[in-house]
């Protein structure tokens, strides 16, 4: 069983957190992330370390999830969350058209425009097959990262399409011809 719920949270000097009812307001030198913080967990503040505690053991299941919604606000405020996404196959790209619009060409009758939402920077090496996908908001950044995959999902067999820097894929043999 897990115990990430009873692991202190680092917090530096330059971040500050405010509780308001069950919403921590967690405020960084990158900026300002909303966590929300399940009913029956409360924080308490000692020596440049957070603690999430429960009231009761009926919070026991959502306690690691509390912890782990403050712990990576205060991580994005200080450093920043990104993902890493890589483009493979021929033709296949990414470029930025404006501040917040990445238009992809993916092998598809047109090219596909992809608008960023707000607090989200993608920046796109000079081959235009690895895109950098940076944020505060770990949820977002993520959500994003997998929008971007979903409009051309790794191929089975050629192994082309949008996939993470990390991802693993087993390709698949095909079929033999029979003579």
């Amino acid at each position: 069983m897990s115990r990430i719920g009873l692991k202190p949270i680092p917090v530096a000097s330059t971040v500050k957190y405010t509780v308001n009812g069950n919403i921590v307001e967690v405020t960084g030198p990158k900026g300002t992330v909303n966590a929300l913080l399940p009913t029956g967990i409360r924080l308490e503040q000692k020596d440049g370390f957070v603690h999430a505690v429960r009231d009761n053991d009926s919070q026991k299941a959502i306690h690691g999830l509390a912890r782990a919604l403050v712990f990576n606000a205060v991580e994005g405020v200080t450093n920043g969350w990104k993902k890493e996404l890589d483009i493979v196959g021929i033709g296949y790209r990414a470029e930025m058209k404006g501040k917040d619009m990445v238009v992809f060409t993916l092998g598809y009758s047109h090219p596909i425009e992809f608008p960023l939402p707000t607090g989200i920077t993608v920046t796109i090496d000079p081959k235009q097959t690895h895109l950098t996908v940076e944020g505060i908001d770990r949820q977002k950044v993520g959500q994003v990262a997998a929008d971007m995959r979903s409009l051309r999902k790794p191929d089975p067999y050629k192994n082309k399409g949008v996939r993470y820097s990390d991802e693993k894929l087993k390709k698949k043999v095909g079929k033999t011809g029979s003579k």
